[in-house]
């Protein structure tokens, strides 16, 4: 009995240690917590070979600051193989609690979602100051740190826009564009360097 009372409590005790781990980070009060607009310039990177079958064209050098407004992993597809985890990303007005806290966002099927009762702010402000990212880590670590990305983190990463093929002719392209909305907006970004500052 004293066995199964243990095992309850150990299990009881990690389950909460996981839900408190994923809650959501506030920066209540603080407004927005980054104005920067991500930053794209044009790219003299040459082609290259990423695990071995797949070819990686850089499209744009890429860098941003911004707030993760929501965190998804995948686990089947050629695209999880490469990027695992997506990141819907906020920045100006979209990294304002106030204005986060009247929009209800998630994720699925590589997609960012949005919707609100009423309009915080214009509803351009919020498609144009937002983006889902699919992040293509260079190395484990950044990997690993990518996974280990909360809601509501200040992140700072750079790397490259691409567009990323295979023999069979499978391919994923990048958005160039911040202010595009629906099916092909989203980034692809081979992220070589990538850090947490809140």
């Amino acid at each position: 009995m004293k066995i199964k009372l243990l095992i309850f409590a150990c299990l009881l005790s990690l389950g909460y240690y996981y839900w408190q781990n994923d809650q959501p980070i506030k920066h209540e009060g603080k407004g927005q917590i980054t104005k920067e607009q991500p930053r794209q310039t044009p790219s003299s990177a040459a082609e290259f070979k990423f695990k071995e079958e797949y070819t990686v064209q850089p499209l744009a050098d890429f860098d941003i600051t911004a707030r993760v407004l929501s965190k998804k992993k995948y686990w089947s597809g050629e695209e999880s193989e490469l990027a695992p985890v997506d990141l819907a990303m906020g920045w100006g007005p979209m990294s304002d609690d106030n204005v986060l806290s009247k929009l209800e966002i998630s994720q699925r099927n590589r997609w960012f979602y949005w919707r609100c009762d009423s309009y915080p702010i214009p509803r351009d402000q919020i498609e144009h100051n937002a983006a889902n990212m699919h992040l293509i880590a260079a190395d484990e670590s950044i990997e690993k740190a990518i996974k280990g990305v909360k809601t509501g983190n200040l992140v700072h990463f750079s790397g490259n826009l691409v567009i990323v093929t295979k023999s069979d002719g499978w391919k994923w392209q990048s958005s160039l564009s911040r202010d595009d909305t629906g099916n092909g907006s989203c980034e692809v970004v081979f992220v070589k360097v990538f850090e947490i500052l809140l």
